[in-house]
């Protein structure tokens, strides 16, 4: 018997429109969701929407009213504190454990990643696209499957604030030279300087996307 792909349900398909909205911030932190509206706007029964919306709110990206109502959730410093140092842990862990298991084969796709990268620096969300891509790349060399996974759900929730720190073609630039750096040391198969630059690019990001953040919320006040 030939096992078919399962169909993705009603509520998994209008979950993943949301969640995208949410991510790329079409869906304003703070905005009020009202089922009728969402329900008429991607034409779906409320059925599908309920089963969405509690996805999200179970994946924190939707807070809980008092009333019962639901909310974007507000971009927040200490959310950025909180994710980045947990990225910046994982992903010094992943290039540490790429270092040692890295062959020609996966130097040459990190070479390409980064050439990319440089190609791309002057365009934002291309940039960001590019150096995004170098880290999966280094996060499936290092073959760390706790690792892995747990990388996985923090780089979900952090998409919503990667544009903010590759606004400036200064921070851009920044990162291609950062990127360059963990590829140089994952090259000379050094764990230790990989895991130090890999874990202080991150940290850098994360700066960046605090200043933002913060003059976000003083332009908002």
């Amino acid at each position: 018997m030939v096992d078919r792909p399962r169909r993705a349900s009603g509520g998994q398909l209008v979950y993943a429109e949301l969640r995208r909205q949410i991510l790329d911030l079409e869906l304003k932190p703070g905005q009020r969701l009202y089922e009728p509206d969402l329900a008429s706007r991607m034409q779906v029964s409320r059925t599908p929407l309920r089963e969405a919306l509690r996805l999200l709110l179970a994946e924190d990206l939707l807070d809980q009213l008092p009333t019962g109502g639901m909310v974007v959730r507000q971009l927040s410093a200490r959310e950025i504190e909180e994710l980045y140092s947990v990225r910046g842990a994982l992903e010094g862990l992943m290039a540490a454990e790429a270092a040692t298991r890295l062959d020609d084969v996966g130097a040459a796709t990190l070479r390409r990643l980064v050439d990319r990268n440089e190609k791309l620096v002057d365009l934002p969300t291309d940039a960001m696209n590019a150096g995004h891509d170098f880290h999966l790349a280094i996060a499936e060399i290092a073959g760390h499957e706790w690792a892995s996974r747990l990388h996985s759900q923090v780089d979900g929730q952090m998409a919503r604030y990667r544009a903010f720190t590759n606004q400036s073609q200064e921070r851009r630039t920044a990162a291609l030279r950062e990127h360059q750096d963990i590829l140089d040391a994952l090259v000379a198969r050094d764990p230790a300087r990989a895991h130090a630059v890999a874990q202080a690019h991150v940290l850098a990001a994360r700066d960046t996307a605090l200043k933002a953040i913060s003059d976000r919320l003083e332009q908002s006040g």
